[in-house]
């Protein structure tokens, strides 16, 4: 085990990360090395820009996923490599594709709003008849 995957554990056990967040952290801390064959010490800003492109256009990876990468390597640098970077600018994470609110179809408004009506005159009747 290096000195700086050591090191990126007991910083996550300090902060208390869960150990499946501790996990997942570290194999893609390690996807990141292996992706350049170096230590991430020795990588900087435009290898992690290179590396999220590879996650999004070549991979294709959900924005779920490259969201946990990017923390996992926002924490590498800033915890334990200890790195003054303005993290948002240099390793941003994906915005999650919003889904816009399924639209009522006329079938729909048909069995909605008459069970409305209904349910206003049904207690009216209901009312009259007592």
């Amino acid at each position: 085990m290096t000195s700086l995957r050591q090191r990126m554990i007991e910083d996550m056990r300090v902060r208390n990360l869960a150990v499946g967040t501790q996990a997942i952290y570290l194999r893609h801390v390690s996807q990141f090395a292996r992706h350049f064959g170096k230590s991430p010490a020795a990588l900087g800003r435009e290898q992690i820009r290179s590396f999220q492109v590879y996650l999004i256009q070549e991979k294709k990876l959900d924005p779920s996923t490259i969201t946990v990468a990017v923390s996992a390597i926002r924490f590498l640098y800033k915890v334990t490599l200890r790195r003054q970077w303005n993290f948002d600018e240099i390793i941003p994470a994906p915005k999650r594709p919003r889904r816009l609110p399924c639209s009522a179809s006329v079938r729909n408004g048909e069995n909605v709003l008459p069970f409305k009506i209904r349910r206003t005159y049904e207690k009216r009747a209901q009312a009259l008849h007592r």
